[in-house]
């Protein structure tokens, strides 16, 4: 996570706000984060793959 995407955010948000609000903010980015990395890095299932193991957790 870089600071500026967390200065953007703060830049986004209302002039008041909780830190609980902030803090769930700056969570969601870093998720996003590190699911555009895992991307990157090829750690992901082709959807016919992914679809199978979801079919299987939800039964």
């Amino acid at each position: 996570m870089k600071k500026t995407e967390i200065i953007n955010t703060l830049k986004e948000m209302p002039d008041e706000f909780s830190a609980d609000e902030l803090i769930e903010r700056i969570l969601l980015l870093q998720k996003i984060d590190a699911g555009l990395n895992q991307v990157k890095e090829g750690k992901v299932y082709p959807e016919e793959e992914a679809a199978q193991k979801l079919d299987r957790w939800l039964r």
